[in-house]
């Protein structure tokens, strides 16, 4: 029902919604627009931004209609994404290639452009805001380092050595401990924000990529790339207190608002793993299209969308029925990492 109220009113009021999307005090009453003729409601808004590795840019995804709305330049191979606590900000890596330049590409949501770039370590991958963000954790994996990021100066301003090929990094949600994937070394390291030092070195499995870390902060779950598994770590005693097997692959995950679900793409698999935090086990395995690399939930927990290298698409899936009910077309070329935000919408979305 809603994605044929959305069609049908696609072609009536589209360009003038891009036109209007253009400015940032304007996206509300395009959310307003949108409930009054029945495309979507007010609280269903948000904007997705899928670094594209092979373009150079990032596809700008209206998740009312699941399309592209704006494509933005950025630097050499964007890998990862994340957006600042206000929404006004998304941070995009820049891996770059051989003698190119490894750098982080600062986009203003405002117009959608490209404000500032920061220079960073060699082959940047993961970045995260702290929860007031203040600072932003940029995972330089061939320089085995972090770069910490003063988000009001727009310069790196302390460089903390990790373990070997650093991949991921997430923050607990107070903010006083950063946890950080290294690929290389088959663990995870622990930093300690105040005084920006590595307190522990956890082993996992291998090739750890992705990481999140439950709402309440008692857990980190890690994606091991070559282990086909998740591990489980207890942040109070920094040790694995589970592992569960997924499909093949898993790259990335995202933890739902609400810390009851966990989901995973599996690169290798063209799916999507289903954890349940209460039991720890997969409940349920999603298809979707090929290599499966970026994850992220909406706020509300209804919506995962997850990103597909290989076929230039972001599937949509709803968590009621843990199946995809549409696929987002015409994403640039690598669609790898995918960011969310709802901020322009005033009330989040579902």
């Amino acid at each position: 029902m809603f994605r044929g109220q959305a069609q049908r009113c696609k072609s009536f009021i589209s360009s003038y919604i891009d036109r209007l999307n253009q400015l940032w005090p304007f996206r509300c009453l395009t959310l307003l627009l949108l409930g009054m003729l029945g495309c979507a409601s007010a609280s269903a808004q948000c904007w997705l931004y899928v670094p594209t590795h092979k373009s150079n840019s990032v596809s700008v995804i209206r998740t009312s209609q699941n399309t592209v709305t704006a494509v933005i330049p950025v630097g050499v191979q964007p890998l990862s994404a994340a957006i600042s606590p206000d929404g006004r900000f998304v941070y995009v890596t820049n891996s770059g290639w051989f003698l190119s330049n490894n750098d982080v590409s600062v986009i203003d949501t405002n117009t959608n452009t490209v404000v500032s770039t920061i220079p960073v370590g060699r082959f940047p991958v993961g970045v995260a805001f702290t929860p007031n963000g203040q600072f932003a954790y940029v995972a330089n994996s061939n320089s085995d380092s972090v770069s910490i990021i003063n988000t009001a100066l727009r310069a790196v301003v302390a460089t903390i050595n990790v373990g070997s090929g650093p991949w991921g990094v997430a923050f607990t949600p107070n903010g006083a401990f950063a946890y950080v994937t290294n690929q290389s070394s088959n663990d995870l390291s622990v930093i300690n924000t105040a005084t920006k030092t590595v307190v522990a070195t956890i082993p996992v499995g291998n090739n750890p990529t992705g990481v999140a870390i439950t709402p309440d902060g008692a857990f980190v779950y890690v994606t091991n790339y070559l282990s086909n598994s998740v591990s489980v770590v207890g942040t109070s005693t920094n040790t694995v207190v589970n592992t569960i097997a997924v499909g093949t692959g898993p790259i990335a995950i995202a933890i739902n608002s609400n810390g009851t679900s966990a989901y995973v793409p599996n690169d290798s698999g063209n799916n999507v793993s289903v954890i349940s935090t209460a039991s720890n086990a997969v409940v349920a395995t999603i298809p979707v299209q090929s290599n499966p690399r970026g994850v992220v939930t909406t706020p509300m927990g209804r919506y995962v969308y997850v990103s597909n290298r290989v076929s230039n698409t972001v599937s949509v899936i709803d968590t009621l029925s843990n199946s995809v009910i549409d696929t987002a077309e015409g994403v640039a070329v690598f669609p790898e990492a995918v960011a969310i935000t709802a901020i322009q919408s005033g009330n989040g979305c579902s």
